[in-house]
């Protein structure tokens, strides 16, 4: 399945962090001794004290010349760990753990990110800001290692615990339910997550837009695609949403408003695709405005955008026949005559000469389509080669050419060779009658010799 490209999570991910991971700052000048009951009232005691402000500056140099010392904190940190963690507070847990966070952050090693995130949410006395956004960067973290299932089940978890709502929780799970499959539940989180940014007065993007369309149209929910796909075409005029309008048009079997959003596409020069063109061309020919189809088919010739191959050419020749318009359809129907191995083109190109009662052309033609043989209709064009030679009152010629039609052809086909073979026979006898009363009326008017002489 064919995913849409969405904003990089990468940089969700940093968005999301900053306060999360940014650890408590501690001073390292004069410790002081805390109470005994430090240890529980959500400070750090002075040990873990003396040791966070040491990983700090190892991390977050005070010196912005200084390159942070990611190895030298990561030992500190193991050591403070191992030494100290399981005897430690809840909130100095969660400062070891935040510390733990930006280091396999920084590393992008999202895997050791998790596992941490994970284990914050074992703290028992973690405070509620802190577990929501604990959660969802869950959501965000193992989306990046494609885990969806996890992904949409912190982000489930997050919406559980929340009073409000976010937009990046929205996306998330849209995004990770359309990454199983689930399209029916993605399609409601975005929406939200595109109402959200719009109550807020924020401006959405093509892709916000283009990705809920992807939605609509896998999910082959077309009435809802037409509204937004006209919104898009009003909001950006791109090229790809003018053609998802005429496709939403032809899914909702609404042909005539198909053609014409694709004209309009064409006429402000957003076709540039063969396909298109051809498409368009034939369209038009096929709801009776076969000039204006012609027209676009030559225009794509000319644009070197509709290749001139048999096939297309054989495309533009029916378009012209279709228009009446005989005398431009001969140049691509000898095109096409030329090209093809058969010798159909060339029973089309004699076929348009008889139709313009070119019966010379038109008989020449249909020999050289009987010529080249592997016709679709041998017994059909040697019948229009008998017609044509008929005109030219080769009735011997015409009586043979109908007779290895009617060899050639079926039942039917015998019958109307036969029927044919009479009508030339017929004409035959009154052209020979009417051409023996000529030469009498001659012979009978001859001029006497002239008394001069």
């Amino acid at each position: 399945m064919k995913r849409f490209r969405l904003v990089p999570l990468g940089s969700l991910i940093t968005a999301c962090f900053v306060f999360l991971l940014s650890p408590p700052f501690v001073s390292a000048g004069e410790e002081q001794r805390a109470p005994p009951e430090a240890r529980t009232s959500g400070t750090l005691g002075p040990q873990v004290m003396r040791a966070i402000s040491e990983i700090q500056e190892l991390m977050q140099p005070e010196d912005e010349d200084d390159e942070p010392d990611l190895e030298a904190a990561k030992v500190e940190l193991d050591e403070l760990y191992e030494r100290r963690f399981e005897r430690m507070n809840d909130f100095e847990k969660q400062t070891v753990l935040n510390f733990y966070t930006n280091y396999w952050l920084t590393l992008e090693n999202y895997g050791e990110a998790i596992s941490t995130f994970e284990q914050l949410l074992e703290i028992e006395e973690l405070r509620e800001d802190t577990r929501l956004r604990t959660l969802r960067s869950l959501g965000q973290l193992t989306a990046a290692e494609e885990r969806w299932r996890d992904s949409i089940r912190y982000y489930g978890l997050w919406r559980e615990v929340s009073l409000e709502e976010d937009d990046i929780v929205f996306r998330g799970l849209s995004y990770a339910h359309y990454q199983v499959d689930e399209l029916a539940e993605a399609l409601p989180y975005w929406i939200s997550y595109m109402e959200i940014l719009l109550d807020r007065g924020e401006e959405l993007g093509r892709d916000d837009y283009a990705y809920l369309n992807g939605l609509y149209f896998q999910l082959e929910d077309f009435a809802n695609a037409l509204p937004l796909t006209k919104t898009m075409v009003i909001l950006f005029d791109d090229q790809t949403d003018w053609m998802n309008l005429s496709a939403v048009y032809a899914s909702l079997d609404d042909e005539d408003r198909r053609v014409r959003s694709m004209n309009l596409a064409y006429l402000k020069g957003l076709l540039d695709d063969e396909n298109r063109f051809l498409n368009l061309g034939q369209s038009l020919g096929g709801i009776d405005i076969p000039y204006s189809g012609t027209k676009i088919l030559l225009d794509g010739i000319e644009q070197d955008i509709v290749e001139q191959t048999e096939e297309n050419l054989t495309t533009l020749t029916q378009m012209f026949l279709i228009s009446s318009d005989y005398e431009a359809a001969l140049e691509p129907a000898l095109k096409v005559a030329e090209m093809s191995e058969s010798g159909d083109g060339y029973d089309t190109y004699g076929y348009i000469h008889y139709v313009l009662t070119n019966y010379r052309e038109a008989a020449d033609a249909f020999q050289m389509a009987i010529d080249k043989g592997d016709l679709s209709n041998r017994a059909d064009t040697l019948l229009f080669l008998s017609r044509s030679l008929v005109e030219l009152s080769d009735f011997e010629g015409s009586i043979d050419a109908a007779r290895q039609s009617a060899d050639a052809g079926d039942e039917s086909e015998q019958r109307s060779a036969s029927d044919y073979i009479r009508f030339i026979e017929s004409t035959r006898d009154r052209f020979n009658i009417i051409a023996e009363r000529r030469q009498d009326a001659i012979d009978f008017y001859e001029p006497y010799p002239s008394l001069l002489d």
